[in-house]
């Protein structure tokens, strides 16, 4: 090997070639610097992991350590023990197990409402904004009108109406929760219509649609990223919530808020049974928000100010 291979790679002046700055390596610097966020991010990487583990259980039909669904009246009603770390409910079935297997079902709520209500907002947002005037106008009091609405009492109603499954409170949700995501898409598209950029597509001739998604769209999905994340977060809770109520995913199926509901009647008798599930629900949601503060401040330009 000659010495010239050896030496480092410069520049036509003798400088040493510097690192091609990557926005994306900016994120993930800045992202590691808080802690709280790489933490959440952590356990939200567990909690995935979990639920893709126990939908696999669910698919083949083997469980572990015990059938979520399966009574077992000798031992119902137990505390925490080596056998049950989680204790047991009112029909001997392992909470620790029903809640492994319930974390599918909420993450599966989060993820899949938030996408569809991205997608609806994102659209509503984008042509809003791109085109403006009177297509602005009439969209923008559609908006407003969803969101005069209380947002989880018209939920209620709707799922009450409707057979109470996974997929009918998916589609309640997604269908009632894309306001704010519209209204981000809409202000990120008013400030980057008149960019150069967008002014040189249009003068190149090419159609709304391709200047919609190919060049505007992409600079605007920071803050639905963001959005997105937050919005888990109310999904999760919002499950939760209708389950506990008894019109959300119905029993045997666990879930987090009806593994809460059975609790309700025994919370002087089996602690257990209240605690657990509102820790989990508590620390999820939790997680969520703050990986999307995290996620909010690495993206923020305003921030990098000396740094």
């Amino acid at each position: 090997m000659t010495i010239a291979q050896t030496q480092p790679v410069s520049d036509p002046m003798g400088l040493p070639a510097t690192r091609r700055y990557s926005p994306w390596d900016e994120f993930v610097k800045r992202f590691r610097r808080n802690k709280p966020a790489v933490l959440s991010l952590a356990i939200l990487v567990v909690l995935a992991t979990c639920a893709v583990v126990f939908f696999t259980m669910d698919v083949t039909g083997h469980y572990w350590p015990y059938n979520p669904m399966a009574p077992d009246l000798k031992a119902k009603m137990e505390g925490p023990s080596a056998a049950h770390p989680l204790g047991t409910d009112n029909l001997g079935r392992d909470v620790m197990t029903r809640m492994l297997h319930g974390t599918r079902i909420s993450l599966t709520v989060g993820f899949v409402a938030v996408s569809v209500s991205v997608t609806i907002g994102v659209l509503i947002g984008a042509i809003a904004g791109y085109f403006g005037g009177m297509v602005d106008g009439i969209l923008m009091r559609f908006v407003d009108m969803m969101m005069c609405f209380p947002t989880f009492f018209l939920i209620l109603t709707v799922v009450a109406l409707l057979e109470p499954n996974i997929w009918n409170i998916i589609i309640v949700i997604g269908l009632t929760s894309w306001t704010g995501t519209a209204r981000f898409v809409r202000a990120e598209f008013l400030s980057l219509r008149e960019r150069d950029f967008v002014l040189a597509a249009r003068a190149g001739g090419l159609s709304n649609r391709r200047i919609i998604f190919r060049h505007i769209l992409p600079n605007a999905l920071a803050p639905v990223a963001v959005s997105a994340v937050l919005g888990i977060a109310g999904a999760i809770l919002t499950e939760a919530s209708l389950s506990f109520l008894g019109f959300g995913v119905q029993p045997p199926a666990p879930t987090w808020g009806n593994i809460l509901a059975d609790g309700k009647s025994y919370i002087l008798d089996a602690w257990w049974l209240i605690v657990f599930p509102g820790v989990a629900i508590f620390v999820t949601t939790l997680s969520f928000y703050l990986v999307g503060e995290g996620m909010r401040e690495a993206l923020d330009p305003r921030l990098r100010i000396g740094t």
